[in-house]
This record gives C-alpha cells, sequence and structure tokens, in this order.
C-alpha cells in the first residue's frame, strides 16, 4: 500500500456532532479517519477566551494534538453583521449569553434588526480553521462567506445561525438548502478546502479509491 492511499487519522477538536458530520461530509473524498473529542473525554474543554476566530481555532486545535498525539483540526467561527457593527463576531457562540440556544441567539439579531430594511442587513459568515501538529505547531486557513439576515427563522437543516442566515445570490437561509449547497458555498466550507493541500501533505493522504463498476 503507498503512502498515498493509506488512511491517517485526525482528530476534530469538537464535541458538536453536526459539526463533526459537517467536516467529514467535505472531506468524504479524503482518506483520513476523523475523530472527535467525544472519543477523547478526558480532554478539557477549552475557553474560547481568544480576541480573534484564529486565537481561538489555534487554542483548541493545539490542546487537542497535545493531548492525544495526532493531529488535530479546530474551527472557530461566527456571524458579521454590518448594521450591528460586525457584532457578534468572535461572540457568535456565547451572544447574547454563553448558555443561550442556537434559537435565541438568532432571535436576539433579529430583535435588534428590526425595521432594518432589507439592504441594510448584509451580513457575513467567517471562520477560521487552525490545523495543529502535536509539537504544537499550528497553520491558519480562513473562510468567508457574504450575505443577509433575513427577517425571520426559516429551515431547519444546519444549525448556529443558519436558520437567519440567506448567502449571497440566494433566496433561501442555509438552513433551508440542501446540504450539499452549504457544503459548497459556506465558510466552514471554503477555510476546509483552503487548508486541504496542508492536510494532504502533513497526513500523507490522498482521495479515497472508488469501487470498480461491474465490467470495468
Amino acid at each position: 500500500m503507498s503512502d498515498r492511499s493509506r488512511r491517517a487519522r485526525m482528530i476534530v477538536a469538537t464535541r458538536n456532532a453536526a459539526k463533526l458530520r459537517e467536516i467529514a461530509s467535505i472531506y468524504a473524498h479524503l482518506n483520513i479517519e476523523l475523530h472527535s473529542l467525544a472519543d477523547y473525554v478526558r480532554i478539557p474543554e477549552v475557553r474560547e477566551e481568544g480576541l480573534t476566530y484564529a486565537d481561538n481555532a489555534a487554542a483548541k486545535a493545539r490542546t487537542a494534538a497535545e493531548a492525544t498525539g495526532l493531529v488535530a483540526l479546530a474551527d472557530d467561527s461566527g456571524i458579521e453583521v454590518d448594521a450591528l457593527g460586525g457584532a457578534p463576531g468572535v461572540h457568535s457562540a456565547r451572544y447574547p449569553a454563553a448558555d443561550a440556544t442556537d434559537a435565541e441567539r438568532s432571535a436576539r439579531i433579529l430583535s435588534l434588526l428590526e425595521g432594518i430594511p432589507r439592504d441594510r442587513r448584509t451580513a457575513r459568515y467567517r471562520a477560521a480553521i487552525a490545523v495543529a501538529r502535536p509539537d504544537g505547531t499550528v497553520r491558519i486557513f480562513e473562510g468567508v462567506c457574504e450575505g443577509r439576515v433575513a427577517c425571520s427563522p426559516r429551515g431547519t437543516a444546519g444549525f448556529g445561525y443558519d436558520p437567519v442566515f440567506v448567502p449571497e445570490g440566494a433566496q433561501e437561509t442555509i438552513a433551508q438548502a440542501p446540504p450539499e449547497f452549504k457544503n459548497r458555498i459556506s465558510h466552514r466550507a471554503r477555510a476546509l478546502r483552503a487548508a486541504e493541500p496542508y492536510l494532504r501533505e502533513l497526513l500523507g493522504v490522498g482521495e479515497k479509491e472508488q469501487p470498480a463498476r461491474d465490467g470495468k
């Protein structure tokens, strides 16, 4: 078996099952066996106290890599609403309070934007992906998805602010769109694709071999 056909293990520094599924789907073509913090319950939670998405992602990835001896991937992301001065931004996961639900976070943004016309509801999702080696070395990759905030939540797919975020050029929220659409245009998908060449080189992996068709 060549180095490029072997399967490598990597830990994703999250306990969010929906996020892990999303990352696994985007990297489904690669020979990578993904694990999450759910498989390593003794790894402590890392408090997101950084000033940037990159700070938070790096802290989470570095902790997971050092604890497991595996290459680790972590992300931090948020929504930046122009009419709110870029808020909630890096505080998106803890907005308006650390124990708020996704629905409560979206409702808070909608309440603050009440009466704001469509052309002033511009926003963007921004993500930073950190890839950490067990020696503490970290690389950062970023992705952005421009769009606007809807006037009401729509759809049940996705997570976070997906029910109130309409990507640029679309009419539906991300929560209304099929997963393959989100995995093509989202901020996280763009950051993950930017990180892919580095992961291929770091892990020494290529794409999964596709099963031969009958008669081929």
